[in-house]
């Protein structure tokens, strides 16, 4: 098996002298120019607690690369906070930089010819990101999750990142004094490490990990910890197996694998944003996942798992008694996975899970039995009716209720909401409606963890629903409705809604309908102006002149 089979055709040909020049200007041997080529892609930068580590956990990496006599190369690619960028108007990039993420390792290791790929990922968008290359590149490729952050602690309490933008919400009401509330967003993120309950990070890096596009405990080894650096250290040995087999993204990422990723992000949990990104995942290597495969997969896999925002855990707990492959062992027992899936690590997942230890339901109250499951299905629910006819993601626990009805308050982006809020605009029984805030309308679909944080801090958080054709923080919680489709920049129903219109939303019948006579729509829609896009320039104007709907997974390049 010729392990170097892509960067041979630079290395090797007696053509390309500069090329070789340059390598060897960079230090490598003629030898070393004999050896495959690992891009080790970085998303480490020093701006946000998600990512800060990767780029030294990236030189474990590179050590172990080359001293399993391959050549590895690190390189580096953006990442955008979450948790910085929220509540403003920069959080428009967030979805953005998935796209850009995917492009940039999709052009330095096809560009320079690597012939395989290690991604190291902390924030939120950066995981999709990197699979999305990886499945457009088709080579052997891994992925190492930089891993949760520890809990924070204040008087005793333990903190995320969430309880700070509840803080907000909690001192707007009164709840909290100016000092409680700097105490709570001093203490809340202790150092490295990606949001540490079941939100958007750990949702994509538990699903990635029942993909088998990661390592075995990747997704619940902590940031800050002996098993992260023995997993970096572990993932050059496995990518030499890839290459030695020649497996790559296309042979594990099969319609199978991501029924098992999608069943488990559902047992566990996990994020409204993770539909939108398996979605785009699956299209990289040509797989058709859809809404309905979600809706499908969710009436038959009940929630298991009593993680923050909703519940009582976050990651790190379930680290300490036994991680992931724990859990998956068990919805293998059960027969809701495939075992047959082929994996990173050469072998099944069977196999991988053969010798893990099976679960104790005695020995912790972080994971359920499906026989006594927090709730009977799943909490994705996928709605459609006149208000998305192309359908919307809800994420309903139970603890919301199934069914809410009321009269909509209409808000044009989440700063007129959070003004609302302030106002004391926002009344118990009220839908509260935020709209053009959609991929083309925001432009970049940005989250709503903000207002709906603070909806919660204000105490409103059991008494409101809120929808929105933007999206959902996996830190929220409450009876929310996102990713609502077609989205109002695009004359949606959604543009057309009136304060004091009646919303039903039924997570039961799996409706979401606006109860307006279809003649009085008619004339709401004739009379609508289109919108103006607020950019003329720059990366968000082009995102919005090329991206599909949120049904489509968001994706740019088709």
């Amino acid at each position: 098996m010729i392990l170097n089979k892509h960067s041979r055709i630079v290395t090797q040909d007696p053509t390309q002298p500069a090329t070789q020049a340059m390598l060897y200007g960079i230090g490598l041997t003629e030898e070393q120019l004999n050896l495959p080529f690992v891009g080790i892609a970085s998303m480490g930068y020093d701006g946000n607690t998600c990512n800060m580590h990767l780029n030294h956990l990236a030189t474990y990496i590179k050590q172990e690369v080359n001293e399993a006599e391959m050549v590895g190369l690190i390189f580096n690619t953006i990442g955008i906070s979450d948790g910085i960028t929220n509540g403003t108007d920069g959080m428009r990039y967030s979805l953005v930089s998935r796209e850009i993420i995917a492009d940039s390792i999709e052009s330095v290791v096809d560009g320079h010819y690597y012939d395989g790929v290690i991604a190291i990922p902390g924030c939120d968008k950066n995981m999709p990101g990197s699979i999305i290359a990886m499945g457009r590149l088709n080579r052997p490729s891994i992925m190492v999750y930089g891993g949760t952050i520890a809990p924070g602690k204040y008087h005793g309490k333990d903190l995320n990142i969430v309880s700070a933008f509840e803080a907000l919400g909690e001192k707007i009401a009164g709840k909290i004094t100016e000092e409680e509330y700097k105490g709570i967003i001093k203490n809340a993120c202790p150092g490295a490490g990606a949001c540490g309950g079941m939100y958007t990070a750990n949702t994509m890096a538990i699903a990635i990990e029942a993909l088998g596009m990661s390592l075995p405990y990747s997704s619940s080894n902590p940031a800050v910890s002996h098993e992260k650096i023995e997993e970096c250290k572990q993932a050059a040995h496995y990518m030499k197996i890839l290459l030695e087999k020649d497996i790559c993204p296309k042979d594990i990422m099969t319609f199978e694998a991501f029924e098992n990723a999608i069943t488990t992000l559902i047992a566990l949990g996990g994020s409204t944003n993770a539909v939108l990104h398996v979605i785009a995942m699956a299209k990289s290597v040509d797989i058709k996942i859809t809404l309905e495969d979600f809706q499908r997969i969710s009436d038959k896999t009940p929630l298991i798992a009593d993680f923050k925002p909703g519940g009582n855990y976050l990651m790190q707990n379930l680290h300490e008694k036994g991680g992931v492959p724990m859990v998956l062992k068990y919805l293998l027992s059960k027969g809701m996975l495939h075992g047959n899936c082929l994996t990173v690590t050469g072998k099944t997942l069977a196999e991988n899970l053969a010798a893990i230890e099976d679960i104790d339901f005695e020995a912790q109250n972080i994971i359920s039995p499906l026989e006594n499951p927090i709730k009977v299905n799943g909490h994705l629910q996928m709605l459609y009716g006149n208000l998305a006819e192309k359908g919307s993601v809800a994420k309903i626990t139970g603890k919301e209720g199934e069914f809410f009805k009321g009269p909509a308050k209409v808000f044009n982006g989440e700063k007129e909401l959070i003004k609302g809020i302030a106002d004391k605009k926002i009344e118990k029984g009220d839908v509260v409606v935020i709209r053009y805030v959609g991929p083309k309308g925001g432009p970049g679909m940005p989250e709503m963890l903000k207002p709906t944080s603070a909806i919660i801090g204000a105490g409103l958080g059991k008494s409101v629903a809120l929808i929105t054709d933007g999206r959902f923080s996996g830190g929220t919680h409450g009876f929310v409705v996102g990713h609502i489709t077609p989205e109002a920049f695009e004359g949606g129903t959604l543009a057309f809604v009136q304060n004091g219109d009646l919303i039903e939303i039924d997570a039961v019948n799996n409706t979401l309908t606006l109860q307006v006579s279809e003649s009085e729509l008619a004339k709401r829609k004739e009379n609508w102006v289109k919108p103006s896009l607020s950019v003329n320039r720059g990366v968000l104007y082009k995102y919005a002149k090329m991206v599909k709907d949120a049904s489509e997974g968001c994706i740019t390049d088709e």
